[in-house]
């Protein structure tokens, strides 16, 4: 009797240790996906000065917009959260998309070999940081259903795992654009 007793305890045993490394395994996968997003994030912010430079060296583009690329960047770099970090970063792509839109009015800086560079890098990186918004919140989510399904929610509580937040699309993103090709010529 003692030894079907002790192999009850040793299996019990066994499977929450396979149910903890299951949850601690799920957990270290979302922080490497936020590591990702992490380093995108820098690579960013270290192309940035490039491109400012490279902008405000044609003198006619409005210094505002460069000034707020600045403090966006900044605040990308000093986030003490991953929502605070990509709030931030969403701010710093609008403002990027509007450097891009604004340049088409300067055919000598599109021209420019630097900022043509400069800006598939940023495309590219943009990219990337799309990517691993995707592939973070696609870990979170499987995090997420361990922490909640049994038995492994049992663990999770026993051992104090918390439920990950999903990065969220902001919602001046999620408006559908107005899409307005006007008079056709057509039959006018």
């Amino acid at each position: 009797m003692l030894w079907i007793i002790l192999a009850i305890i040793v299996v019990v045993a066994l499977f929450v240790i396979a149910v903890y490394n299951g949850l601690v395994r799920a957990r270290m996968q979302t922080q490497e996906a936020w590591s990702q997003i992490d380093v995108q994030l820098k690579r960013r912010n270290d192309l940035l000065p490039n491109l400012v430079e490279t902008v405000k060296g044609y003198g006619k583009y409005e210094q505002s917009t460069l000034e707020k690329v600045t403090q966006l960047r900044a605040q990308v770099a000093n986030a003490s959260s991953p929502a605070e970090a990509m709030k931030a970063s969403d701010a710093l792509t609008r403002q990027i998309s509007g450097i891009f839109a604004v340049a088409e009015n300067y055919p000598e800086l599109k021209a420019n070999t630097n900022y043509l560079k400069l800006q598939e890098e940023l495309t590219n990186t943009e990219n990337k940081i799309a990517y691993s918004r995707q592939l973070y919140n696609s870990v979170t989510g499987n995090f997420n259903v361990k922490l909640e399904t049994f038995p492994s929610n049992i663990i999770a509580g026993m051992f104090g795992f918390r439920r990950v937040d999903f990065l969220a699309t902001p919602e001046e993103e999620k408006a559908v654009p107005k899409v307005d090709f006007g008079s056709t010529g057509v039959g006018d």
